[in-house]
């Protein structure tokens, strides 16, 4: 019996939690790569959290910034807009979606 992608990406937070962020990344590095869940936002918001927990935070901003652009409910855009605030940094939603805007908020 195969995973469902959800599944994997579970697995990918339990394995960040044992094992650390990085090898959490790596197993959802493979399921971005699959475009298996690549309108689930919770694809770019478990990335951003385990960026966010390496130290990552302008890559992590980008990723809060996808995750808050395809949630579906007022409850999951309030958490990641509060994410994305506490990140300290905000891509902009022109343009490049990897050059980041240091927040002066």
């Amino acid at each position: 019996m195969v995973p469902s992608p959800v599944v994997e990406l579970n697995k990918a937070v339990a394995v960040a939690m044992a094992v650390g962020p990085a090898a959490g990344l790596a197993l959802i590095d493979d399921l971005d790569a699959r475009g298996v869940l690549a309108d689930y936002h919770l694809l770019p918001a478990t990335r951003a959290d385990l960026l966010r927990r390496a130290g990552r935070h302008e890559e992590a901003a980008v990723h809060y910034r996808r995750a808050l652009d395809l949630a579906t409910t007022d409850a999951e855009r309030r958490y990641l807009a509060r994410r994305l605030a506490a990140s300290g940094y905000s891509p902009p939603r022109d343009g490049d979606p990897i050059s980041i805007i240091r927040s002066t908020d």
